[in-house]
């Protein structure tokens, strides 16, 4: 039977990937090439504004222009195109299963009948679970659509490869309940490295489960990592919904040995035996799911398990870390007294790729040493908020994870890197984020005796020590305060800070010397040798009718091309953006003080630019006041030192041009001039 073929449209960008160049060159292209011999092909549809080509006369017209960096255009030119349909979702779903069926029977499918392909369908997929739905659907359109997947198979030079294609086009495709809940890469193989970490501290060969409806890419991502690793074991939920079914096909091309756990039971999938559940929260099958319905998800995981058993939880931070009241705070309390909370990691922003600023969190599951009693149970917690998932990393996260999984005596033997130990009956009780206490210590404080007989030396080293430094007496604190530290985030939420942005003002055509004060990242990068700019105040209001000037004591901030800070004291600038405002509630200040926050800031490494997950040092009440006055005079010393040495440095450069230029004589000191001589008698 002569094979039936689709056809297929590319747009401009796809034109500039198939010929592997920029994506301006192809407009150059097209109008270079315009009334010449070899004009470029002309589009064949208009779609939401977009023109579409026809995949096999751009190929075509590439080969025979030798245009671009890819001569194999032509045989490449499916793997980047999509096929003419108005149906996307039975598209999509009708080329992975015929990928799958091609997986399973290594035949070519151009050459079958619509009778034959489904016949060979219901042979390989009888009780219906993988693929023959979705090829029944097609009727019609199965035969070219056989074809385009047996060409999108020689594009990507593989079966599986082609099927990652597409999943790749997942955004592009308009396919919201994959594309919404995708991971970026480091998380997958975050995921992926724990679950292989802890299935291997298991006894027998590893099984891994997604218990949710619908499963994701965490299953997928586990399988190809264990490409040498025979006879796989992999289960999934018996949800018949389209993300579920296309999760498994998704493992059949990828040769996973795959089962199916029944959803009926009251808690949720059943699993026996020694297994690692990996899930996400919400998922492809449920991607609308509520606070409520994903707590209620871990909790069927969690009570179906037993100590043999352990599951990595990929899930929004608001709702496995951060401050949660209301039944899901009830809900997330009791999973946590169930003692199977063995980890809690915050992960950095950017790992959901639909909402890149939606921070998420890892639950890792283990077992609830029944015979520990509820008071003495303890959690591993992790703030990687900051950090990104490099390879060192990840490593020594699963490390601390996988030493999480152990008794007292296991811990004590492990040196962990990013976790610390808290009592689950202190998470329980405390009102703020649960992972806080990972970073309750600031790193570069000094142990209290050592600081002080340092500033002792400090202050009797100074031979000119006047008023400034006089008045400075410290001692260690009997007993040292764990004062800790908090999110700029967790500040703002309980009102502690107030967020100010920056102004959009133009640079002025002429530098003015007197007017309001301008701040930008300029000044703040260099507050000491950027030179001060100025600007009306009339006409700062014409282009910012409700722009607003600083208060004293607002620190000004900006997070690049690296964080900075100062503290406005006098107050009356206009912050220009990107630079922005934190400004302190005089009210309740939550122990900030605009120095130490501004000193924090400048701290931070030059990659750290999520300004809401920045941790800032509390000062204690008590010592509040004090701080800032010590400060304040400490900085006025400063001042005068500066002035001092202005005054050095123009006093060295008048002598050196007035002795080398011959306009002034400089006088030996030790040497007194003799005195006149009078005339006179004795």
């Amino acid at each position: 039977m002569e094979a039936q073929k689709t056809a297929l449209r590319l747009t401009l960008s796809d034109v500039a990937g198939l010929a592997r160049v920029q994506r301006p060159v192809v407009s150059m292209w097209r109008k270079r090439n315009e009334g010449t011999a070899q004009p470029f092909p002309e589009p064949v549809a208009l779609e939401s504004g977009r023109e579409l080509f026809d995949a096999d006369e751009v190929g075509a017209w590439l080969e025979a222009t030798g245009r671009g960096n890819n001569t194999e255009a032509r045989n490449d030119a499916a793997a980047f195109a999509a096929p003419a349909t108005r149906d996307q979702r039975g598209t999509f779903s009708g080329l992975t299963a015929l990928l799958t069926l091609k997986v399973l029977t290594g035949r070519q499918l151009a050459s079958l009948g619509p009778d034959e392909l489904l016949d060979l369908a219901d042979e390989c997929d009888p009780d219906d679970r993988l693929l023959y739905s979705e090829l029944d659907a097609l009727s019609s359109e199965l035969p070219a659509l056989a074809g385009y997947a047996d060409r999108l198979t020689d594009s990507a030079y593989s079966a599986p490869a082609a099927f990652e294609l597409l999943l790749a086009d997942r955004f592009r495709s308009g396919l919201r309940d994959l594309s919404d809940t995708a991971l970026a890469a480091p998380a997958l193989s975050l995921i992926a490295a724990a679950a292989t970490a802890l299935a291997a501290t298991l006894d027998g060969p590893p099984v891994f489960v997604d218990p949710t409806p619908g499963g994701s890419d965490l299953l997928v991502t586990i399988v190809r990592q264990h490409t040498d690793t025979p006879h796989l074991s992999v289960l999934t939920t018996d949800d018949d919904g389209a993300a579920a079914r296309l999760l498994r096909r998704r493992l059949a091309v990828h040769g996973a040995d795959t089962g199916l756990i029944s959803t009926d039971g009251e808690d949720g999938p059943a699993v026996s035996g020694p297994a690692v559940q990996v899930a996400q929260y919400p998922s492809p099958g449920r991607p609308g799911a509520t606070a409520q319905d994903i707590l209620t998800g871990i909790e069927d995981v969690v009570l179906q398990m037993d100590d043999a058993q352990r599951a990595v939880i990929i899930a929004p931070a608001r709702l496995l870390s951060e401050p949660l009241t209301g039944a899901a705070g009830y809900l997330r309390g009791d999973l946590l007294r169930s003692g199977r909370v063995r980890a809690i990691v915050l992960l950095p922003p950017g790992l959901l790729k639909a909402k890149p600023r939606e921070l998420q969190a890892l639950w890792i599951l283990g077992p609830s040493f029944a015979e520990v009693s509820i008071a003495d149970r303890w959690t591993m917690v992790a703030d990687l908020s900051t950090r990104q998932l490099t390879e060192d990393v990840s490593q020594d996260l699963i490390s601390d994870v996988v030493a999480a999984m152990g008794n007292r005596a296991t811990l004590r033997a492990h040196s962990f890197r990013f976790a610390r130990l808290i009592p689950t009956r202190t998470l329980l009780a405390g009102k703020g984020s649960l992972v806080a206490a990972a970073a309750t210590q600031a790193p570069r404080t000094r142990a209290g005796a050592e600081a002080a007989l340092r500033i002792d030396e400090l202050l009797g080293s100074g031979h000119d020590a006047g008023a400034v430094e006089s008045g400075l007496k410290v001692q260690p604190a009997a007993a040292p305060a764990a004062t800790g530290t908090v999110r700029v985030e967790e500040l703002l939420r309980a009102g502690n800070l107030r967020y100010i942005k920056g102004n959009r003002i133009p640079e002025p055509a002429a530098p003015k010397s007197e007017g309001t004060r301008l701040l930008g990242p300029e000044d703040l990068l260099h507050p000491l040798s950027a030179p001060p700019r100025h600007i009306g105040l009339l006409e700062f209001a014409a282009h910012n009718p409700s722009g607003r000037l600083t208060e004293p004591g607002d620190v000004v901030f900006c997070t690049g091309p690296r964080p900075a800070a100062v503290v406005d004291r006098d107050g009356g600038s206009a912050v220009v953006f990107p630079a922005r405002v934190l400004r302190i509630d005089a009210g309740d200040p939550g122990g900030m003080l605009p120095d130490v926050v501004a000193a924090d800031i400048n701290a931070l490494p030059a990659a750290d630019k999520s300004w809401r997950q920045w941790r800032l040092r509390r000062v204690p009440d008590t010592q509040r006041d004090q701080l800032a006055a010590s400060l304040a005079r400490l900085q006025h010393g400063q001042h005068l030192a500066r002035e001092r040495l202005k005054r050095l440095e123009e006093l060295a450069t008048l002598i050196t041009d007035g002795v080398a230029g011959g306009s002034l004589t400089l006088t030996d000191p030790s040497t007194k001039l003799a005195e006149p001589q009078t005339e006179g008698t004795q």
